[in-house]
C-alpha cells in the first residue's frame, strides 16, 4: 500500500521530491502519515477534502484486500507554531 499512496501523491504535487510517508501503528491497524511541501498541502487535500478522502477510500480497498485496517492523515506544517494539531474530518477512513 505504501507504493500506491507514494506514487499517487507524487503525481499530484508540484514538488514530488518533498513527498514523505510515515508509517506507525495505532488502534489496531497502521496510521499512514503523509507529509508534502507547504504549498501542495493544499492540492492533497483537495476543494472540500475530496482529494484526501478519494485517498482514503483507495487506500482502505487496498487494505481490506489484505484484511488490514488503516488511517491516512496529512501532515500541516502550515499551521501556525504552538497552534494545536487539526483534528481528523469526522467521516475520515479508519
Amino acid at each position: 500500500m505504501e507504493p500506491l499512496l507514494t506514487y499517487l501523491a507524487k503525481a499530484l504535487v508540484d514538488q514530488p521530491d518533498q513527498v514523505a510517508l510515515r508509517i506507525s501503528e495505532a488502534d489496531g491497524g497502521q496510521l499512514y502519515e503523509l507529509k508534502v511541501a507547504p504549498e501542495d498541502v493544499g492540492k492533497v487535500i483537495g476543494r472540500d477534502g475530496r482529494t484526501v478522502n478519494a485517498l482514503r477510500t483507495l487506500l482502505n480497498v487496498a487494505a481490506q484486500k489484505q484484511g488490514q485496517k488503516v488511517r491516512l492523515e496529512i501532515l500541516d506544517d502550515r499551521r501556525a507554531p504552538g497552534s494545536p494539531p487539526a483534528t481528523p474530518a469526522p467521516d475520515a477512513a479508519r
